[in-house]
């Protein structure tokens, strides 16, 4: 009797933790989804952004153009799903996003186009909604990790091949203070 009633107890657990487990990961996955979707509308709204900007910034070719780069990395890294990747790619069109808007303060009609000031508005709004879910999405991720490494939940982890998962980083330029005058003498 007390046999059966340890093994059901070790059943019990086994059947809780492992669902645990996939509750996190798919949390994680939801988390990469709430991402994605980010990057998606932010992809979407860039070329309207450079359009726009064309029209007025004749001689700023090579800034509009790294905009442009960087966006086709993201998207890649994107499609991929290869997370180390992005995160250089985002810290890039991110560097190139800022430099964007500080040499648009010298055209006073850009600055005044509603278009732009649309543009501009939307695009800083989608830049501090993908900050928010990064920061889900690797919450999710740590959780993920380290669940699956601790005593005991790594032995079920180990059974059904629970994988970690990378977080979302981006580069050291990123944590740095912006240097507002700097970025208005480019």
């Amino acid at each position: 009797m007390i046999f059966w009633l340890i093994i059901a107890v070790i059943a019990v657990y086994l059947i809780i933790t492992y669902n645990s487990l996939v509750n996190i990961k798919h949390n994680v996955a939801k988390a990469w989804a709430n991402v994605d979707v980010l990057l998606k509308q932010r992809h979407e709204e860039l070329p309207k952004l450079i359009d726009t900007c064309k029209q007025y910034m004749k001689h700023e070719q090579e800034t509009l153009e790294k905009v442009t780069q960087a966006r086709s990395r993201v998207s890649d890294a994107r499609e991929s799903h290869d997370v180390a990747a992005l995160g250089v790619a985002e810290s890039a069109l991110r560097s190139g996003l800022g430099q964007l808007f500080a040499v648009a303060e010298s055209y006073p009609e850009l600055k005044a186009n509603e278009q732009f000031l649309h543009l501009q508005s939307r695009i800083s709004g989608l830049e501090n909604a993908i900050a928010d879910r990064r920061e889900f999405y690797n919450d999710s991720v740590n959780i993920n990790n380290v669940r699956i490494e601790q005593f005991p939940d790594v032995l079920i982890a180990k059974i059904f091949n629970f994988k970690a998962s990378d977080l979302l980083k981006f580069a050291s330029e990123e944590l740095r203070d912006v240097d507002i005058g700097q970025r208005f003498n480019s």
